[in-house]
C-alpha cells in the first residue's frame, strides 16, 4: 500500500520559513518524481515544484522561484520543500505526490497523494 504523509505546516508570521517533508512507503521512491502542490481557500489545486529522478532536476511555479526550495532523499524516502521568505498569499494546504516518470506540473500527471498538511502565513 502507497503512503505519503506530510508535516511539518503550521502557523508562521510573514518573511519566516517552515520545512515541509513528505514521507514515502510503499514505493521505490528512486524511481519517482516528487511533486509539491498547494490548494488555498476558495482555489483550486496548484503546481508548487517538483523533483525528477534519477538527477534530481527541480522546477518551480514563478511565484515562489527563489524562496522555496524542493529535495528528496531516496534513501529517506523523503522528499521535503524548504520555504522561505513565506508571503501571506502562500497560506494553503500543501500536499505532496508522486509520479512513475519525468516531473510534471499538472495534477492528473501523479499516481498517488499525500492527505495534505496546513500552512498559514500571517501578515
Amino acid at each position: 500500500q502507497v503512503q505519503l504523509v506530510e508535516s511539518g505546516g503550521r502557523l508562521v508570521q510573514a518573511g519566516g520559513s517552515l520545512r515541509l517533508s513528505c514521507a514515502v512507503s510503499g514505493l521505490t521512491v528512486s524511481r519517482y518524481a516528487m511533486g509539491w502542490f498547494r490548494q488555498a481557500p476558495g482555489k483550486e489545486r496548484e503546481f508548487v515544484a517538483a523533483i525528477s529522478w534519477p538527477g534530481g532536476g527541480t522546477y518551480y511555479t514563478d511565484s515562489v522561484k527563489g524562496r522555496f526550495t524542493i529535495s528528496r532523499d531516496n534513501a529517506k524516502k523523503t522528499a521535503d520543500l524548504q520555504m522561505n521568505s513565506l508571503k501571506p498569499e502562500d497560506t494553503a494546504v500543501y500536499y505532496c505526490a508522486a509520479r512513475q516518470g519525468v516531473l510534471a506540473t499538472r495534477l492528473g500527471d501523479y499516481n498517488y497523494w499525500g492527505q495534505g498538511t496546513q500552512v498559514t502565513v500571517s501578515s
